[in-house]
């Protein structure tokens, strides 16, 4: 599935709510799902600056591809790098840096965030592909 399809689906998914009640809880669950980071790499180095809770966003070189794990202390915003992740994660660096993330504005995702929440999406997105940028650097 490449990353456009990925977010197709996601937009898909959030018009199936009639709510942002609905869309919220659908976020914290996605955040329970999500495939947590090592306690290894839980260190200052991996917090994502910019967020208004702590966010460690850790990538892997996995072949060809990049592999992504994160955790965050705030279930919302947990639910928010495991949407990152889902959209991201086993592609290729070049697709990842190359991607437009347009879904986040077709669903309505920053406009129904906090400011700071809003701010820590747009830096949580800036260091998933500054990672993929390092890593197509390194290729």
């Amino acid at each position: 599935m490449t990353i456009g399809e990925k977010q197709q689906d996601i937009i898909e998914e959030f018009d199936m709510f009639d709510d942002w009640m609905g869309r919220y809880e659908y976020l914290i669950e996605l955040g329970k799902s999500l495939p947590l980071i090592d306690e290894k790499y839980k260190l200052e180095e991996n917090l994502i600056k910019g967020c208004q809770s702590q966010v460690w966003l850790h990538a892997d070189n996995d072949g060809d591809v990049v592999k992504y794990t994160a955790d965050s202390d705030a279930i919302l915003t947990k639910g928010l790098i495991a949407l990152m992740i889902r959209v991201l994660s086993d592609e290729k660096p070049e697709d990842i840096v190359n991607a437009d993330m347009s879904f986040v504005d077709e669903i309505g995702l920053k406009e129904h965030l906090s400011p700071t929440r809003a701010n820590g999406l747009v830096s949580m997105i800036k260091q998933m592909k500054f990672y993929a940028l390092a890593m197509q650097a390194k290729n």
